[in-house]
């Protein structure tokens, strides 16, 4: 007989719902609500059982609302609403303003990501919020209020070559931030198709595979004729001339012959990596 003993699944629930109570009420004293439904769901059960006072509730779900910081408008309910809060396309944005909306959303319980960003941004955001961390090569700050609580499903991000890499990083960020696990599989394009075949049993139970690559663009297809669960097909301006900054592989992989192929937009790591943890969340679901 495999698997979990109804009897041990039935003790670790009951542990985990206690952990997520116990959770409110520290957050009820920090001021810093989770903010995903199982968690608010958590504290409506808190209120029914009498662990949390109704006034706390009520103020903890004000903070599920929006943020007017003047020059944007911090959308506090996202995650409620889509299960991943709002995140931050720094470019564009100046380092006070990167900090501003950084802070007001992890202040309301939010993980905080920040994408696009350039050492300037990145260093005013990290001076704003205590342990927030910085990744140099996919340009992403994050900062973590609370441990994400861990999904079942499982994500893997390959490239066709080292150069994708800050693409890719991107979407291995995003799509772990989702509670999903999240494998690597680099410098496996088709100028050496060899070494993806010896790699392709980690292909084995993912729920979705992210391919990121630039020159014509082949891999997705490759890797789609291969398996059964979504590939997302990510271009990157890699290339030379021809590749029109990323208009070749992007032009190829939406006439991908394999089907199950879907594609973002050129060097959008950070949406393959969203699509990728949602699909492999709302699997996971029981």
């Amino acid at each position: 007989m495999t698997g979990t003993p109804p009897a041990v699944a039935r003790d670790r629930g009951a542990n985990e719902d206690a952990a997520r109570r116990h959770r409110w009420c520290a957050h009820a004293l920090t001021g810093r609500p989770p903010m995903n439904e199982r968690d608010v769901r958590a504290l409506l059960d808190g209120v029914a059982r009498g662990d949390m006072p109704v006034d706390d509730a009520v103020r903890r779900l004000r903070a599920l609302d929006t943020a007017d910081l003047g020059f944007a408008r911090v959308d506090r309910h996202r995650a409620l609403r889509r299960g991943f809060p709002e995140v931050i396309f720094a470019q564009g944005k100046t380092p006070d303003q990167i900090a501003s909306i950084a802070r007001s959303l992890y202040d309301s319980g939010s993980p905080v990501l920040a994408t696009r960003c350039d050492p300037d941004g990145a260093a005013a955001l990290v001076a704003a919020i205590p342990g927030a961390t910085y990744d140099p090569v996919s340009r992403c700050a994050v900062a973590v209020p609370h441990p994400i609580d861990p999904v079942p499903g499982r994500v893997v991000v390959a490239t066709g070559g080292t150069t994708d890499i800050p693409v890719a990083e991107e979407a291995a960020i995003t799509a772990s931030l989702t509670g999903v696990a999240v494998d690597r599989l680099w410098d496996v394009g088709v100028g050496g198709i060899h070494r993806m075949l010896a790699n392709v049993s980690l292909f084995d139970d993912a729920d979705a595979i992210i391919a990121v690559a630039g020159m014509e663009g082949a891999l997705p297809s490759v890797i789609a004729g291969l398996v059964a669960c979504p590939v997302i097909a990510v271009p990157t301006s890699v290339g030379y001339g021809a590749a029109f900054n990323g208009l070749a592989p992007l032009l190829g992989m939406l006439t991908a012959c394999s089907p199950g192929v879907a594609v973002v937009n050129i060097d959008n790591g950070f949406g393959a990596g969203y699509l990728a943890g949602t699909i492999a969340r709302r699997l996971a679901r029981p």
